[in-house]
């Protein structure tokens, strides 16, 4: 704790120092004499833009408004039969197992067995 309490104390003695000698300056700049003005630059024009040629306007062509007949192929040959696939046998499969019975949850709650209240000393 104790090198902390150093740490702190030589902190602010070297803020002080420092701030000492920012003053100091501060103090030498004001005492100088005024600055020469800054001379104002020639301004030079921008050249000018080039202007935009102007473009023609292409034409649209137009579009047609029937639409054009298509020629007939002729008939189309018949599609090729499918042959006769062999028959696969059928499996026998064996009867399935009966499923088990699901036992039923009660849907009732059981009523809870309370105890009697201890009897009163005096009437009511």
């Amino acid at each position: 704790m104790a090198s902390f309490n150093c740490f702190i104390l030589a902190f602010f003695m070297e803020l002080t120092f420092s701030s000492i000698n920012v003053g100091s300056a501060a103090r030498r700049l004001q005492q100088l004499p005024p600055l020469p003005p800054i001379p104002s630059l020639p301004r030079t024009g921008l050249p000018p833009l080039p202007s935009i040629p102007t473009l023609t306007q292409p034409t649209i062509p137009t579009l047609p408004t029937t639409q054009p007949t298509l020629t007939n192929p002729g008939s189309l040959p018949p599609l090729p039969s499918i042959p006769n696939l062999p028959t696969v046998p059928r499996a026998i499969l064996p009867p399935l197992p009966s499923m088990p019975s699901i036992p039923t949850i009660p849907t009732t709650i059981p009523s809870i067995p309370f105890l009697s209240p201890p009897p009163s000393t005096t009437s009511p």
